[in-house]
Formats: C-alpha cells, sequence, structure tokens
C-alpha cells in the first residue's frame, strides 16, 4: 500500500513539473513572438524558472519516495 502512494505522489510531482514547465515555454513563445528583441532576456527568464521548477520536482519524488 505504501508503495502505490509513493508512487501516485511521485505521479503527480511529475505531472505537475510537465505541466508548469509547459506553460512556462508557451508563455515565453507568445512574450517572444510579440517582443522579438527582448528574445535572450526572456529565454533566459524561461530557463531559470524550468530549473527551478525541475528541483522542486525532484525533492517532491524524493520525498514522495521516502515517505
Amino acid at each position: 500500500m505504501t508503495g502505490t502512494l509513493a508512487a501516485i505522489g511521485a505521479g503527480l510531482a511529475v505531472i505537475g513539473a510537465g505541466l508548469g514547465i509547459g506553460r512556462i515555454g508557451s508563455s515565453a513563445m507568445d512574450a517572444i513572438a510579440r517582443q522579438p528583441e527582448a528574445a535572450s532576456k526572456i529565454q533566459t527568464a524561461m530557463i531559470i524558472s524550468a530549473a527551478l521548477i525541475e528541483g522542486v520536482a525532484l525533492f517532491a519524488v524524493v520525498v514522495a519516495l521516502l515517505a
């Protein structure tokens, strides 16, 4: 039973991270389409945000599997 709950928790963390990173990418592409001259700044912010979300998701997966 505990293994099943851990798997569900890890799965939810991964799904949330995937949705979050997808939304960041989508918003960044919209912003670049509106202001192409700011593409490098937008891309940098997008990569930093995606890395932070990925870190939180990894932490959530570890906590779910250990709990």
